[in-house]
């Protein structure tokens, strides 16, 4: 027994699952031994009671932002099943967006918790870099990796984050910090919470769903004010050297010998990573940390920012390129425009989903805190739920089918 006594959950196939290989959304992991013990955030939730009920599709590597895997098939959008799920956790969002398990596990590098969950339309949870323990969950980025939940409400992530949480001494990368329960806090209400609004970078770049949706969670928060950081664009540039190096220099030893097996998607990426002069990414590294206190000086009045999640709702699967200020830009990089940037430094995110109008599909906002705010950030999704400004319904055709 526990406080999750008998919930179904799934996971990216990035943790480790006993007696299943972790195949990482790869062909080269296809014959990799079967996992001898389960993940640290598995062994978590299970240990809370929860059942684990199956591994889900991602983007190759976690080096993604759509889960359109050439070996497993794209992840479709339960709002609409000609379009993308975002990624690289796009199966876990699909999961819960679809009903079939009320939480799921996913990772978050340069915002594949976020992505999803704005594009599936449910609740995502980034924590602060170094609070869950990633031991078991196969690596990307090190110095960019989170690992967190997806739920259809809430409450059900507060009670997915609370059971995750546990120091662990197999992570050096986790931080010494004791667990922190949310859910105790739900009710808070917003007294006392300052709230303002990220401009600049992310205020350009936006189609017209995700302002409203701004300014839907805004006009509910009391957010009044916009605040600037003026090294976010830097950040995101810092944060795509530093994926491209140290992705790059994990895969090496296999990309010399099985590069055809890769995703036609990442392989010049990697490639182009492998040659990186180390000089660019030491300004890289640089850049992060002046971006770093850049952003701590200009939250230093408020407790919360808003930002869009991405900057459109979710697209076709298979679309190349997208339009955002009359511009045509990549699609599949461009989903990270406004996710990069907080990733790079590390803060706690926490997604809210805003139902679009009748029939149109959903799409997210970040509520972005300081270090170890977790509590914060969950106080004010929970008054956005109940005020009924954001919420995670099962898409309507998985809805009438249940």
């Amino acid at each position: 027994m526990g406080p999750l006594a008998g919930v179904p959950y799934a996971a990216k196939n990035l943790f480790d699952l006993a007696g299943l290989p972790t195949l990482a959304g790869s062909k080269i992991r296809r014959n990799a031994p079967s996992a001898t013990r389960d993940a640290f955030l598995v062994r978590q939730l299970e240990a809370a009671g929860a059942i684990c009920v199956g591994a889900l599709n991602m983007d190759e590597f976690a080096y993604g932002f759509t889960t359109e895997n050439s070996h497993d098939g794209p992840a479709r959008n339960p709002h609409d099943l000609t379009r993308i799920a975002g990624g690289s956790s796009g199966g876990s969002g699909a999961a819960v967006a679809a009903g079939l398990v009320p939480i799921s596990l996913g990772t978050d590098t340069n915002g594949s918790i976020r992505v999803p969950a704005s594009l599936n339309g449910i609740w995502g949870l980034k924590p602060t870099y170094g609070r869950l323990s990633r031991h078991g969950s196969f690596p990307f980025v090190y110095s960019l990796d989170h690992v967190g939940p997806f739920a259809c409400s809430v409450g059900d992530l507060a009670a997915a984050y609370d059971a995750l949480q546990g120091l662990d001494p197999a992570d050096p990368a986790q931080a010494p910090q004791p667990p922190e329960m949310v859910t105790p806090g739900l009710g808070g209400g917003l007294s006392g919470l300052r709230v303002a609004v990220l401009g600049g970078w992310f205020g350009r770049q936006q189609s017209s769903a995700a302002r409203r949706a701004v300014a839907a969670v805004a006009g509910t928060l009391g957010a009044t004010q916009v605040v600037e950081w003026d090294l976010a664009e830097a950040c995101r540039a810092a944060a795509f050297l530093i994926t491209s190096s140290e992705g790059a220099a994990l895969h090496l030893p296999t990309l010399r010998t099985c590069y055809e097996d890769y995703e036609p998607l990442t392989q010049d990426r990697l490639l182009a990573g492998a040659l990186l002069p180390a000089a660019w990414v030491n300004h890289a590294q640089r850049v992060r940390g002046l971006a770093r206190d850049s952003m701590r000086a200009a939250m230093a009045d408020w407790d919360i920012l808003l930002a869009p999640a991405t900057p459109v709702p979710a697209t076709p699967i298979g679309q190349e390129m997208l339009e955002l200020d009359g511009v045509q830009v990549p699609l599949r990089p461009s989903m990270g425009l406004f996710t990069q940037p907080i990733s790079g430094i590390g803060l706690p995110v926490v997604t809210a989903p805003v139902p679009n109008a009748e029939g149109a599909l959903p799409i997210g906002v970040q509520l972005i805190g300081k270090p170890w705010t977790e509590a914060l950030l969950f106080r004010a999704a929970a008054a956005l739920e109940t005020a009924g400004v954001c919420a995670a319904p099962v898409a309507p055709a998985f809805a009438a089918a249940a």
